[in-house]
């Protein structure tokens, strides 16, 4: 395995790979696969052809096919080992059961940047759930469809994975090396912890966005040069809400709850500042500004974990469901970078569960945290050059 895919290339252990939906994230899924892997087989499926001829035109795609097309059904039953879903949430049913119907039993993922819907229904829909791992790559850009995608979309993004107890210990790791492969971070999350932890770093943020716009429209009239000012910070901070209306609508109602919420804290929060404004208490408004200062500043500019101070992590386990998805969430919960994860079988019933990790996180934190939850752990540092040996 490679640590770092430019200069050593990786293996991809899967067969195939059928990207349903080719818009932006699912053509740009599809386009960092084939740069990474040249020689992977990628299916792009979409309703329109004229998307699927571009996929093919840029290389991004292998072979293509329309829902209806029985090439799509050959390829799932015959060469297929992993599914990305990247469809509207409204599609998504139809294709869970076209995927029930036909005995796939490979690994399902998706896309959505909700959960609670897509796993309700995919526990009730298919025929082999526990092979389903939601995910959600926490990219994007304002443009939408297959002209909005790029193969480097992924690099230094965080990508979610839910893994829950039911399932199989050696899928995660699969999913997970072709993940950070692509140059993704991948963070393990409960799933029903997912829609409100996204709902503030995600969802919120893009109304607020959307509700900075509409002021600054509200005065454009007023005030002829206003739009001529927006530029710099305003054009940064508002970019996103230039994202597509139809998209964000079915989000917003897909995570009505957690979303309220969030608007409703943001509210009171805005309302803070209003009040410190009107009391004329500079003291509590320096306090507000200082405290949102000091925690954007401790915020990295960019992903670049040290390439010489890896650790390893072997933590010996019995075979259980579970076991994979309780450690990785474990070490997302301290900020601990898993940069790979293997599985070395010992015996029928037992396992030794290894994690290299970056030097990013609270490993010491990690290692009680494993302890109180019934682990041996044993930590070693490991360099670069060991690491891209490691199979």
């Amino acid at each position: 395995m490679s640590l770092a895919h430019e200069t050593l290339q990786p293996d991809m252990h899967f067969g195939g790979i059928a990207v349903i939906g080719f818009g932006m994230i699912g053509a740009s899924f599809a386009a960092a696969v084939r740069a990474v892997f040249p020689d992977a087989r990628v299916m792009a499926v979409d309703t329109d052809e004229a998307t699927l001829s571009t996929a093919l035109e840029k290389g991004w795609a292998t072979t293509i096919s329309t829902p209806e097309d029985p090439a799509f059904r050959d390829f799932v039953q015959n060469e297929c080992d992993l599914v990305m879903l990247a469809t509207p949430a409204s599609a998504v049913e139809w294709y869970l059961r076209s995927l029930s119907e036909w005995g796939f039993e490979g690994i399902l993922t998706d896309t959505a940047s909700t959960k609670t819907k897509i796993s309700t229904l995919a526990a009730s829909v298919l025929a082999h759930p526990e092979n389903y791992i939601p995910g959600h790559p926490m990219a994007g850009s304002e443009k939408s469809g297959i002209a909005g995608a790029r193969p480097d979309l992924f690099k230094g993004a965080h990508w979610i994975l839910c893994p829950d107890s039911n399932m199989p210990a050696e899928h995660y790791p699969r999913l997970h090396e072709l993940i950070t492969s692509l140059g993704a971070r991948v963070i393990a999350l409960p799933r029903e912890d997912h829609d409100a932890a996204v709902a503030v770093v995600s969802h919120v943020p893009h109304f607020v966005a959307s509700s900075l716009v509409q002021l600054a429209a509200h005065h454009a009239d007023e005030q002829q040069s206003l739009m001529r000012l927006m530029a710099g910070g305003f054009k940064d901070s508002t970019r996103i809400a230039a994202g597509s209306p139809e998209l964000w609508c079915g989000i917003a109602f897909d995570n009505k709850d957690a979303l309220t919420e969030g608007l409703r804290e943001m509210q009171q929060i805005i309302g803070e500042f209003v009040g410190a404004l009107e009391a004329n208490d500079r003291v509590l408004l320096t306090d507000l500004l200082a405290e949102a200062a000091t925690v954007r500043r401790s915020l990295p500019a960019a992903w670049i974990p040290s390439t010489e101070r890896l650790l390893e992590v072997r933590i010996p386990m019995e075979n259980r469901p579970g076991v994979v998805a309780e450690v990785t969430t474990l070490a997302s919960s301290v900020g601990c970078n898993i940069q790979s994860i293997e599985i070395d079988h010992v015996t029928e019933d037992s396992a030794v569960l290894s994690l290299v990790l970056t030097d990013e996180g609270d490993v010491g934190k990690l290692s009680m945290r494993l302890i109180d939850a019934g682990f041996s752990v044993s930590f070693s540092p490991l360099t670069a050059k060991e690491h891209t040996h490691v199979e």
